[in-house]
């Protein structure tokens, strides 16, 4: 089998931002090279046989993504897209430019080169091994529970082609968020719902039904491999592929004043457009709870949950990123309250 690689010159800030943006567009499985020590953390649970001295820290990184090519040289992204070398150099250039416009990228080159035989999407899954987020375990197939480990919930998933493992900022954000304000029996929306990580948490720890979103259909057997191996049962936990920003179906299909907890793990320029649309799905009293955004945009999220009428009750940070928890109120008309 061969696979091309697109091998990107960026800057370590840029890293998370311009792979979410390639992710959006098809391209997975990022390989990261750049030189920022790592942590204790890191080097027990993900880079054992990597040597940590990599020289000081220059700024700079490096991110490939391979991409399949068939017989017949085209290129195959994920959900089995079919395209080429130029569409896919076009695709990487426009996720650039959006990063640029915001945000320093450093060189922003692109390299291209062909290498054979290496299972790109799974080989990486080695360095993956069981972690804590306070007292839920999140532990993958080939690995056991220790017996310390067998008083806490335990959440099963491995790494796939569909974001969440638990083990970035981001998801962790909103996994504590959720806890706080999950109510027994509570109705959940997960937009962009990946491999289904938040609303499975949810309903482990209590919530009585989940509704999730998502653009790709690789979320479609990410969640349902994850469900099965979790033991939630399949009226519990729906899946609707589709973009809830633009799509009336989709919104429709979700329902109106239907949910206690909507999340949104999303890059900060797409909570903008999409808050005003979660928040008819909200019941009066109903929780948003956002992350996915890098330091310094959480204002932008703020603003846009605000103007939606939605009162913000939380900004939390964990490392670079942040998220955003707001509540729906109800709305007053002439000092009154309309029910």
């Amino acid at each position: 089998m061969k696979w091309m690689k697109f091998r990107i010159k960026t800057v370590v800030d840029a890293e998370d931002i311009i792979i979410s943006e390639l992710y959006d567009r098809g391209l997975e499985g990022a390989q990261i090279e750049d030189k920022v020590p790592l942590t204790a953390l890191e080097k027990e649970q993900m880079f054992v046989d990597i040597p940590p001295e990599s020289g000081e820290d220059d700024g700079v990184a490096y991110l490939s993504f391979f991409v399949e090519e068939r017989e017949d040289g085209t290129l195959c992204l994920s959900g089995e897209a079919q395209t080429d070398r130029k569409s896919v150099l076009a695709l990487i250039d426009e996720a650039l430019a959006e990063v640029r416009s915001f945000m320093d990228i450093g060189e922003g080159s692109v390299t291209v080169s062909e290498t054979e035989d290496i299972d790109w999407i799974n080989n990486w899954k080695q360095y993956f091994h069981q972690f804590t987020i306070d007292d839920l375990l999140v532990i993958p197939s080939w690995e056991e529970v220790q017996e310390k480990d067998r008083d806490k919930k335990i959440l099963h998933i491995d790494p796939g082609t569909a974001f969440g493992t638990g083990m970035h900022e981001t998801t962790q954000l909103c996994i504590r968020q959720i806890w706080k304000h999950l109510t027994p029996g509570a109705e959940l929306l997960d937009v962009g719902t990946g491999s289904g990580i938040l609303a499975i948490v949810a309903l482990m720890y209590g919530a009585g039904h989940a509704l999730g979103t998502d653009l790709d259909p690789c979320a479609v057997e990410a969640v349902a491999q994850n469900m099965e191996t979790n033991g939630i049962r399949t009226g519990d936990f729906e899946l609707l592929i589709g973009n809830i920003i633009t799509e009336k179906e989709i919104q429709d299909q979700a329902g109106a004043e239907k949910y206690d907890i909507v999340t949104a793990n999303i890059l900060a320029d797409v909570l903008v457009p999409l808050t005003p649309v979660i928040v008819p799905c909200l019941k009066e009293g109903g929780i948003y709870i956002t992350s996915g955004i890098i330091e310094g945009k959480e204002g932008v999220v703020t603003e846009a949950c605000e103007a939606a009428g939605l009162m913000v009750l939380e900004v939390c940070a964990q490392g670079e990123w942040r998220s955003v928890t707001a509540r729906k109120v109800a709305a007053r008309i002439g000092g009154s309250k309309r029910r």
